[in-house]
């Protein structure tokens, strides 16, 4: 365990910068403690404080520049790609959409603090077309605002961090295979908890071939468009005699869905 806080306190700069760009591209490893480490180091003279910031935010650009250009190039394929990656509940693309279309590059100020949507809203604002200078302003003054608020915390609670650190040393390896053990287990958690999710789908869903089949030989279908309105922007066209209504409109016009007929609902 010594061995590793002094390659950390020896590598700082690099831990950091290889730490944030990981979890920037959708790792699922927390980006916030190695980021009050580098606050810490600061804080007792092993690194530089402004250093650690910038490379934070640096990371944090790299990373966020390549999902915006993901985004801008592939479309919609791209935030579903992410979400799967980052372990997220498909919610996420539902979600990241949602607080996009309310605050729009806006977003990107405080999007880094919120789970999920931190490595979802960059490709988000490639696929609606923000512009690249635009994109780059407010995303640099989110990563700015994220990396320098735990930073701070770190270097502010340098002291106590510290002690906490001797103390870990002092339980030398066990404490790495705790912390690898409780890593392990909610990736674990995540994954298991998607494909519990995408079994209960399967049991209730329609191929696009069957439901073509079904149009081609004049089977009455009522079928509902959930799409979010921004799903719609790339590729406006619906399938034939569809409803319109995003899934939060469910409850309030269900009476609009035929019961006559087979039901067929779809968002992407």
């Amino acid at each position: 365990m010594q061995e590793t806080i002094q390659f950390v306190v020896e590598h700082g700069y690099l831990v950091l910068f290889v730490w944030v760009l990981a979890e920037q591209l959708g790792m699922p490893i927390p980006a916030v403690p190695i980021l009050l480490a580098a606050g810490a180091l600061s804080g007792t003279g092993h690194m530089n404080l402004a250093s650690s910031l910038l490379i934070g935010v640096v990371a944090s650009l790299i990373s966020d520049t390549i999902w915006y250009e993901f985004g801008r190039r592939r479309g919609a394929a791209v935030l579903n790609l992410l979400c799967r990656i980052a372990l997220e509940p498909d919610s996420c693309v539902r979600r990241t959409e949602a607080v996009y279309e309310r605050h729009g590059s806006r977003s990107l100020l405080f999007c880094k603090f919120v789970p999920g949507l931190n490595t979802a809203a960059p490709p988000v604002a490639g696929m609606f077309g923000m512009p690249f200078g635009r994109f780059l302003l407010f995303d640099g003054a989110g990563s700015l605002a994220w990396a320098a608020c735990f930073i701070g915390l770190g270097y502010a609670f340098a002291d106590q961090i510290e002690s906490v650190a001797q103390h870990a040393s002092r339980m030398g390896a066990s404490l790495l295979v705790l912390f690898a053990l409780v890593l392990a287990g909610y990736i674990v958690f995540k994954w298991r908890e998607r494909r519990a999710f995408m079994r209960s789908l399967t049991q209730d869903r329609i191929t696009p071939e069957e439901v073509m089949q079904k149009l081609n030989s004049g089977e009455r279908l009522a079928i509902v468009d959930l799409r979010h309105p921004l799903d719609m922007l790339p590729d406006p066209r619906v399938l034939p005699g569809a409803i319109r209504m995003s899934p939060e409109e469910l409850e309030l016009r269900h009476d609009e869905i035929p019961r006559d007929r087979d039901v067929i609902l779809y968002c992407t």
